[in-house]
């Protein structure tokens, strides 16, 4: 009798991790179906489930995570840690990660622990999704759903970048970006919103992205040649 009562009793913990484990499957393919269809050098299933880092840092978040919502935060950190080692991707346990996130190349892409990431986000390598330093409570940022950061941007403080934005390489975002808009430089700067131009900035494309540094260098030699022309003036 006291047999077939530990047998009838177990039988749910086995439905529930029988479920576990098909939840747990399906994400995977779902991972690797994003990653098939967002990166062309992607050649088959096996290859991004061997090779790709950012699958592999993701995988691990979600585990990481798992445990810190039931506050083992040290057994958290310890996955997540040993992850950034394995990956040289530093998610923290405590973000909050949508849907069909594709971390391309990944190296030295850090997601704090307050950021918030919406579904089918993708982030190329480099990126920093952190704080300034100045915040309490929450403080990363918040991603909308299908938004795009380029490779070496740095998105910094507890605002939200809007659905289908876009922000450039290198950029350095320190406040909010509207829905479907891109911003480019350093700050970084809205140069498109909806479809229609607001600066003279080109849009992202990951190839032809204006350059921070240039632009400056190119203000400057317009603000001197203005200096030299009222100089001549005055002569």
């Amino acid at each position: 009798m006291g047999t077939k009562i530990k047998l009838e009793t177990s039988l749910p913990a086995l439905g529930r991790a029988e479920a576990k484990v098909k939840r747990i499957i399906r994400e995977v393919r779902e991972d690797v179906a994003v990653i098939r269809e967002r990166d062309p050098a992607a050649r088959s299933d096996l290859e991004v489930l061997l090779l790709y880092s950012g699958l592999h840092a993701l995988l691990a978040y979600r585990a990481a995570h798992a445990l810190h919502e039931k506050e083992h935060y040290f057994s958290a950190r310890l996955i997540s840690q040993a992850a950034r080692h394995l990956t040289g991707i530093e998610i923290h346990p405590g973000a909050k990660i949508g849907r069909g996130l594709f971390i391309d190349h990944g190296m030295a892409v850090v997601i704090g622990e307050t950021a918030e990431l919406g579904d089918n986000c993708t982030l190329y390598q480099g990126v920093t999704l952190g704080g300034t330093g100045k915040d309490v409570g929450k403080r990363h940022p918040t991603l909308g759903n299908n938004v795009m950061v380029g490779a070496g941007a740095k998105v910094l403080g507890p605002f939200t970048v809007g659905d289908n934005a876009k922000i450039a390489a290198n950029a350095v975002v320190l406040k909010e970006v509207p829905a479907n808009a891109t911003a480019v430089g350093i700050p970084a700067k809205v140069v498109r919103r909806d479809g229609e131009r607001m600066t003279d900035a080109a849009d992202l494309d990951q190839i032809h992205i204006p350059d921070p540094v240039a632009q400056q260098l190119a203000e400057l030699q317009r603000r001197v040649a203005e200096l030299e022309k009222k100089e001549k003036e005055r002569e």
